[in-house]
């Protein structure tokens, strides 16, 4: 595990507006604090430098590990999953109310691989609906 500077990893949280930038949950709220996660992984030759750094919910963090891609079940296909600093979440999600759609492969890979709507956070982006907290 590498060490991230303290100044580091509050430009991290600052730039994410305390939001996991995957699946956008809010850490207000959230008794777990979230990761600061490498885009691409060290293991890769990631840096520990801003623009490979992401703010990441537990979750996501943990689902997501050392990957930078995804292969379509069934076939061949190496599909890179969202990379926070250099593609736009707008362009490869959006709301349909609590469950998360994916609008581009790179969105439906990312979604399936970190199991974005799994019952539980459902649940949870429920009850941050009523709390105003949820992005959509």
């Amino acid at each position: 595990m590498s060490h991230i500077p303290l100044f580091l990893r509050k430009l991290v949280i600052r730039r994410a507006n305390h939001r996991c930038e995957y699946c956008h949950l809010s850490q207000i709220g959230q008794e777990a604090s979230f990761h600061v996660d490498h885009i691409v992984p060290l293991a890769s030759g990631g840096e520990t430098i801003s623009q490979n750094l992401a703010l990441a919910c537990v979750s996501c963090s943990l689902r997501k590990g050392a990957k930078e891609f995804a292969i379509i079940e069934g076939t061949e296909k190496k599909i890179r999953l969202f990379h926070p600093r250099e593609n736009n979440w707008n362009d490869h999600f959006e709301w349909h109310g609590a469950l998360l759609k994916g609008k581009t492969s790179t969105g439906k890979i990312t979604i399936e691989l970190l199991n974005m709507n799994r019952q539980l956070i459902l649940a949870i982006r429920e009850e941050e609906i009523l709390l105003r907290r949820h992005p959509g």
